[in-house]
């Protein structure tokens, strides 16, 4: 790829003194046999951050991708995290080595449980593991995805530890804002996945006008949004062209108008479950 990088995302502090880059490279729903290939271009522009998890069923191309990238590896950002169905303290763990096996790296940046299930009633045990790995030097960092704020009081009150991540779906449908207040007091970074509705929000005339007037894609401006509010960002994208444009969001600033007619497009809708549902 001939492109010159663009300009890495800024690193925002976690509160266990590691750090994220602000905007990294989603793969969910990434094909595995498009997975290193599009890794590699997303690495060679310029992202230092790269999401993963073992549902995606593309863990070991991302290994392969890391290994392959003429960047050293301390400075790259790699998640993943442990699929519902081996919620559970000692299923954790085995999850986690298989992860490991699959993506062929020492040790992990981020470790997520990626559902809390409620039904099983097993997320609790599920962050004991993940606080023993992290114990352990296993992990550097630990978090959780799809957690409402009472499900966060729960794993904090019967552990005393609390996440530094909390992965969930936000866009301007969902902007999370309660949920965003209390993981800021509490020390958690909020992350969005999902960060353009699965691209269904694309099609707002409001956002067109927006990309108009800051000569921008409506992408881009959901995704400088998503970087105003202080969130920690992942686009999926299936091109080098699309992962470069994602990236593309740190030269231009939306001022306070435009924060304020994107708040307008709030509903609630969701693209995925809601995390009590499960």
């Amino acid at each position: 790829m001939s492109q010159p990088p663009l300009p890495m995302a800024p690193l925002l502090p976690l509160a266990d003194g590691h750090s994220i880059p602000q905007l990294g490279y989603g793969l969910y729903k990434v094909p595995p046999a498009d997975a290193a290939r599009l890794s590699l271009d997303a690495i060679a522009l310029g992202y230092r951050h790269l999401d993963t998890a073992a549902f995606y069923g593309n863990e070991r191309e991302v290994g392969e991708a890391m290994r392959a990238a003429p960047v050293p590896r301390e400075e790259l950002f790699v998640t993943s995290k442990v699929w519902k169905d081996d919620n559970g303290y000692d299923e954790t763990l085995r999850a986690f080595d298989d992860s490991m096996a699959r993506l062929g790296l020492e040790s992990l940046d981020l470790y997520l449980i990626h559902w809390p299930v409620p039904s099983t009633d097993r997320y609790v045990e599920t962050w004991r593991a993940l606080v023993s790995l992290q114990q352990e030097g296993r992990v550097r960092s630990i978090g959780v995805a799809n957690f409402h704020p009472h499900h966060l009081e729960r794993i904090v009150g019967e552990t005393g530890v609390a996440p530094v991540v909390n992965q969930v779906e936000l866009h301007p449908w969902l902007p999370q804002s309660q949920l965003r207040a209390f993981d800021a007091a509490h020390g958690i970074r909020t992350e969005a996945w999902s960060p353009l509705a699965r691209g269904r929000v694309l099609g707002t005339p409001l956002l067109d006008d927006l990309a108009a007037k800051h000569d921008r894609t409506p992408a881009q401006i959901v995704l400088r949004w998503h970087v105003q509010l202080g969130n920690v960002v992942i686009p999926k994208a299936s091109s080098a062209a699309r992962i470069r444009e994602n990236l593309d969001v740190f030269g231009f600033a939306l001022d306070a108008a435009d924060l304020a007619a994107i708040a307008t497009l709030e509903t609630g809708e969701r693209t995925g479950r809601d995390p009590d549902d499960d």
